[in-house]
């Protein structure tokens, strides 16, 4: 997919990765950027300071708030051709995760994406066309250190786009997970600073790309229509050890962990 001309819906999109794929679209040539965030004041900033933008707020875990987004975008830019499911939350919690943290995880990194596509895929079968970038983390290919509940939701969102790619690719649907490693973002920035295990064994397995760099990734990944796109090229090293040699590659997660709480 090329971005020029196209009408492209991003939620999660005031900061991080979210706001660095809206400026990239808007320089590769997009028709309207309909951005969305629980942020309404800094998604509404952001969007005055890009051209064929509009700033909205919403709860990407309610159906008819969803529904409403992908309204709000025909009805100023016309038909979704790019839909952009990037919200995401992290834990930095394990076994002790309370069940309303489950519950909040599920809805934010899972379901989610499944109410965006109930909302926007009708529209794109009727044409023929469209397309689903889903943000799912390196973790959703690995695992994520220190935060049972991130590790599994970002699984079961690779999962999804899965099925996705494989029910609709023949009729004109394209998906792609976009899956990162270590981020500059608040998010890791925030994990590094409180010490969380699994910000520092993310710092610490790879190079920690800005967002705009990660905003690069997609636009070549988009243009090659790839379905996995990693902005780490070892991503793709790591994921292809851990299925040839499970044991091995959670034995040496195992001394990753050790060492990074040894030097911590």
């Amino acid at each position: 997919m090329e971005l020029s001309g196209k009408v492209v819906v991003i939620t999660g999109a005031a900061g991080g990765i979210g706001a660095a794929l809206a400026r990239r679209f808007a320089a590769e040539g997009a028709a309207g950027l309909l951005l969305a965030d629980l942020d309404t004041t800094a998604v509404e900033v952001l969007a005055a300071s890009i051209d064929n933008a509009r700033g909205v707020g919403c709860d990407v875990t309610d159906p008819a708030q969803v529904a409403a987004l992908v309204d709000a975008a025909e009805e100023s830019f016309g038909p979704v051709d790019l839909f952009c499911s990037n919200a995401g939350i992290t834990t930095g919690t394990g076994l002790d995760t309370t069940d309303e943290t489950w519950d909040r995880a599920w809805s934010i990194n899972v379901h989610a994406h499944v109410v965006a596509a109930r909302a926007v895929l009708p529209s794109m079968l009727d044409r023929g066309t469209g397309y689903l970038l889903q943000t799912c983390s390196a973790a959703g290919l690995l695992t994520a250190v220190g935060d049972a509940p991130y590790a599994v939701t970002k699984h079961a969102a690779v999962g999804f786009a899965e099925w996705l790619s494989m029910t609709y690719g023949d009729r004109g649907i394209r998906v792609s997970a976009l899956c990162p490693q270590g981020v500059s973002t608040p998010m890791l920035e925030q994990g590094l600073a409180r010490g969380h295990a699994g910000a520092q064994v993310t710092a610490a397995a790879g190079a920690v790309l800005t967002a705009e760099e990660v905003a690069d990734a997609v636009i070549d990944g988009l243009a090659a229509e790839r379905f996995l796109i990693l902005p780490h090229p070892e991503v793709a090293t790591y994921q292809r050890r851990k299925s040839e040699n499970p044991d091995r590659w959670l034995a040496s997660m195992r001394k990753l962990i050790s060492r990074v709480s040894s030097s911590a």
